[in-house]
């Protein structure tokens, strides 16, 4: 069993307001959910309205399909134009 984390920093700069915020986080985690069926969370970066840290998590018996998965996530958070990826880190246990 192999679990694997992908951890996204993100740079929202069209949220004016914590509302702004809260429905592009909304929306991505929930197409994330419906498109690629993994499980993700908001982790980090509470602090501020432009920058955030998501969590993306999952599992499979196989490591090269985690690293795929999690790679073809990445490309469609990165497609989105309304958010701008600044760091991420992909590990696999």
């Amino acid at each position: 069993m192999f679990v694997g984390v992908l951890t996204v920093d993100l740079f929202l700069p069209g949220a004016a307001s914590l509302k702004d915020r809260r429905r592009v986080l909304r929306g991505l985690l929930d197409r994330l959910r419906n498109r690629y069926n993994v499980a993700s969370a908001e982790v980090g970066g509470n602090g501020s309205w432009k920058a955030v840290t998501v969590g993306i998590v999952t599992i499979s018996n196989s490591a090269g399909h985690v690293e795929r998965l999690l790679a073809r996530v990445l490309q469609y958070i990165e497609a989105i134009p309304e958010i701008e990826v600044t760091s991420h880190l992909l590990e696999v246990w």
